[in-house]
């Protein structure tokens, strides 16, 4: 056995379960070893896309995500995906052969582009130690959810292995020093804390809580809690569903926010947040935070208590915990809760629930109006992936999912064109649901590759492409100034034709008439995966860019 093998055994040992990647000459053994192992191998078309599979996997499985890539280009192909999985602490390992002769043209700084990016930097520096770095990488990317580039230098790959692939042995007598970066604080909070913000909730009278990420596996803990105190219930955005069915849903809090959720989180005196930061989308740039609000952050890691909106009060430790705790010490109390605000939350709680004046005309449909009806016509156990751009609100807030492992949102560094990779990983993750990806036309072609992988898999999905033939978000922001618009726009393409030419199944749409194709495909086999090319209206900009835009 040669050290690529005995790291990729190491890994499978550990627990990987799914890899995704690109095989070159530096990454073939490594590859093979995790097959062997049992990871099941999927085979992207492009290293970025690998990334995000990866991501996208690790997200909704609730496992480590494994990405596999070739020495230099390969790891530099895969760098916005892991800049994406970097700043969302996804728990990923990236596996790079590394060239480490100056001359080779394959030689670059790895390390210092992981570093860069926000990312764990390892190596294998040698036979002895490549189960244990292995394990330590593992490790890193579980406990403390960080993005890991384990570096396999080409000469120690090949180097023979006679150790043992124990990893539990491996990862006690490691000596290796834990990687710098943010610690993780406890999963039980100070009683101190805890005893605060209970005295908080109990003087509250209109409570908000706002979930994130950090929460997604906290849902009875939080709506046991909220019921006692009176607190209506709110996400970010990639926690979206994770309140679906409670009367006190309002949906994702932020830029997505309908405006009856912007008012009564507006209207909050306690805004608790759990395992969310509160960054700019989530409060609008802080305005959904009133200035007489209390602020209170439940999260694992302190680093966030200081972050974007700073709290008054913060509790490190586990959400599903502190909530639990808190459930013992609050007399329950109406708050928030009252027969007028659940009227209200039926009536105005959904973004269909607002009126507008539909636009589709002229072959073009109103994408709020293509939206609706495909939320009417998919099948409710759906899987949703969102890729970034000027379109990415109507399908983020029309398109409705049954909880929250039905929403995948990598928008940590809002880069277009990682929606269909990201759709995939999900699919992969979750096969029990329908897998729906939501594109902007620039996106859709930026990782068209990534269409023959999905019909390589089989992956019954369907695909929507909001198209308004241009780079909208910079039409919109720059269009209203006079600016010349020719390095944004773009001549028609016919997108139903180039799917055909993947393998997928597809249809146009130029008004509500032509979802009828959508519904047909439903109702047949779905032995193909679906695109669907929408021509949308493109008039006007979307509000939430123009918010996206105060952050650059």
């Amino acid at each position: 056995m040669i050290v690529a093998e005995a790291v990729g055994r190491a890994l499978a040992a550990c627990g990987a379960g799914t890899a995704f990647g690109v095989v070159g000459s530096g990454n073939f053994h490594v590859t093979n070893a995790l097959v062997a192992g049992g990871v099941r191998f999927v085979a992207a078309r492009h290293e970025g896309g690998a990334a995000t599979m990866a991501d996208a996997y690790a997200r909704m499985s609730g496992r480590v995500g494994v990405v596999s890539v070739h020495q230099g280009p390969g790891l530099t192909n895969a760098l916005t995906g892991l800049t994406e999985a970097a700043k969302s602490r996804t728990p990923l390992i990236v596996l790079a052969g590394e060239a480490t002769d100056v001359r080779s043209n394959f030689h670059i700084d790895q390390a210092a582009l992981a570093t860069a990016v926000g990312a764990v930097a390892m190596r294998v520096g040698s036979p002895e130690e490549a189960v244990s770095r292995a394990a330590e990488a593992y490790r890193v990317a579980v406990e403390e959810r960080r993005t890991v580039l384990l570096n396999l230098p080409l000469g120690v790959q090949a180097a023979p292995f006679e150790g043992s692939i124990d990893v539990s042995v491996a990862a006690a007598g490691s000596s290796a020093t834990p990687p710098a970066g943010p610690s993780v604080g406890p999963s039980v909070a100070e009683p101190a804390e805890v005893g605060e913000l209970a005295r908080l909730l109990g003087a509250a009278e209109r409570p908000v809580f706002i979930a994130g990420r950090g929460a997604r596996h906290a849902r009875r803990e939080l709506e046991e809690l909220a019921g006692r105190a009176g607190a209506l219930l709110a996400t970010s955005a990639v926690a979206k569903g994770l309140f679906r069915g409670s009367p006190w849903d309002l949906d994702v809090s932020g830029g997505f926010a309908t405006p009856l959720a912007a008012e009564l989180i507006r209207g909050a005196d306690l805004v608790v947040a759990w395992g969310c930061a509160l960054n700019m989308w989530t409060t609008r740039h802080g305005t959904l935070v009133s200035p007489g609000a209390k602020v209170v952050k439940v999260d694992l890691d302190p680093a966030a208590f200081t972050a974007h909106v700073p709290a008054d009060l913060g509790v490190a430790g586990d959400v599903a915990r502190v909530a639990e705790a808190l459930a013992a010490r609050v007399a329950p109390r109406p708050g928030y809760r009252s027969p007028e605000v659940a009227a209200r939350v039926r009536a105005e709680g959904r973004w269909r629930d607002v009126p507008y004046e539909d636009e589709s005309g002229g072959g073009r449909i109103d994408p709020r109006t293509l939206s609706i009806g495909l939320d009417d016509l998919l099948p409710r156990e759906r899987i949703v992936a969102i890729d970034s751009g000027n379109f990415m609100g109507y399908p983020s807030m029309f398109m409705d999912v049954p909880d929250e492992g039905g929403f995948c949102f990598t928008q940590a560094f809002q880069s277009i064109g990682l929606g269909l990779a990201t759709a995939i990983g999900a699919a992969i993750a979750r096969p029990d649901r329908l897998p729906v990806a939501a594109l902007g036309d620039g996106g859709a072609l930026m990782g068209i590759a990534e269409l023959e992988t999905v019909v390589r898999l089989g992956l019954p999905m369907v695909i929507v492409v909001y198209d308004d033939e241009a780079y909208g978000a910079e039409v919109h922001h720059f269009g209203p100034h006079g600016h010349p618009l020719g390095t944004v726009t773009f001549p028609p393409a016919d997108l139903a034709a180039i799917a055909r030419g993947h393998g997928c199944a597809a249809v146009t749409v130029g008004g509500p008439g032509d979802l009828a194709g959508v519904a047909e495909w439903v109702d047949g086999p779905r032995d193909r995966p679906l695109l669907v090319h929408a021509k949308v209206t493109a008039e006007h900009g979307s509000w939430w860019l123009e918010e996206a835009f105060k952050g650059h």
